[in-house]
């Protein structure tokens, strides 16, 4: 029996290993995918140090790897309209027949191997001149922040934004809000390096939250009116009360970090009054990955800043510990086999 390398992280223990395993065989209506690189996500460090634990494994370990590109290797029966050694990169989960959402990587294998299954219907084709080390990281890392712009947000051009927490989902807010026509893009992030990152990104200003004169500078960049639209991507409880508080009229505020906090209205009067909006975000749909290949295909988003460090394989686990120390300020880190 052929085997491979695989990152298997042992749930019971969270003991994140690399291991000999079999290359497995597509089944029917699936497509193997020899991966040419696979994206590291903050989603991973936390399954490795216990934060976030898989809903519907079975069994007590997986392959991590949610953000995956590589090429066609084996169609299994039943499957038209690929062909071996494709570009592809795959999308970050499928719902199966009970219409249950499950996470590639999560909730079954994912990519941190030198092969990964993939139901046809996840695989999405990439043109010859996209990258795999930045493909892969379009299945969340882009497509989340994308899903949230777009769509939970609905950002309007020329409409005022701020984005907290510039980290490797909000890094890439900064661009697609500016992509969009977001005017001012404002960036909030205590870290420096964050700051001067968001800037050379495209932000029109970055701020410190901590600054004192935070709100007079948002109201002087926004003429007065105050924020359309407001992305938590930092997960912390206290930015969601800064940025109600700076919203403007219809502003909405959208929760895309998760702080596993309550999360509370400090002002219901000027909430109702001024017809302000709080909305959940979570993922994207397979129309945003879709949208992000052909808008990085055609050279309208550049994702090669995006890729922080490329790293073999075997040091998957030093990549995970690197991003959990945010050991350079990456925005992504890439494995490849």
């Amino acid at each position: 029996m052929t085997e491979m390398l695989a990152a298997r992280l042992h749930i019971p223990t969270r003991e994140l290993r690399m291991e000999r395993v079999p290359v497995p065989e597509p089944g029917p209506g699936q497509v193997r995918v020899q991966v040419r690189a696979a994206g590291v996500c903050l989603s991973d460090v936390h399954l490795v140090d216990g934060t976030l634990s898989p809903l519907w494994l079975s069994g007590d370990s997986v392959t991590l790897g949610h953000e995956v590109a590589g090429v066609v290797d084996a169609l299994g029966p039943g499957v038209d309209g690929w062909s071996v050694g494709q570009r592809v990169l795959l999308q970050a989960g499928e719902v199966n027949l009970r219409g249950t959402v499950l996470t590639r990587g999560v909730d079954y294998d994912g990519g941190y191997a030198e092969y990964a299954l993939a139901s046809a219907t996840t695989v999405v084709p990439i043109p010859d001149g996209l990258p795999f080390e930045q493909a892969c990281i379009i299945p969340d890392a882009v497509s989340t922040p994308w899903a949230a712009v777009t769509a939970t947000g609905a950002t309007r051009p020329g409409e005022a934004v701020a984005v907290w927490g510039v980290g490797g989902l909000g890094a890439h807010a900064v661009q697609l809000l500016r992509l969009v026509g977001a005017a001012p893009v404002i960036a909030i992030d205590p870290l420096e390096a964050a700051r001067e990152r968001a800037v050379a990104l495209g932000a029109d200003v970055a701020l410190d939250p901590a600054d004192p004169k935070l709100r007079d500078s948002v109201m002087d960049l926004t003429g007065g009116e105050g924020l359309g639209v407001a992305f938590d991507f930092a997960g912390v409880a206290p930015v969601r009360e800064q940025a109600l508080s700076l919203l403007g009229k219809g502003g909405r505020l959208v929760v895309v970090g998760l702080a596993n906090k309550p999360l509370t209205i400090p002002n219901d009067l000027g909430f109702a009054y001024f017809g302000q909006s709080l909305h959940g975000h979570y993922g994207s749909q397979p129309e945003h990955v879709q949208q992000l290949v052909t808008l990085a295909g055609r050279g309208r988003l550049d994702l090669s800043g995006s890729v922080s460090d490329v790293l073999p394989l075997a040091d998957a686990p030093a990549a995970i510990e690197r991003l959990a120390r945010k050991e350079g300020n990456p925005i992504r880190l890439i494995l490849r086999p």
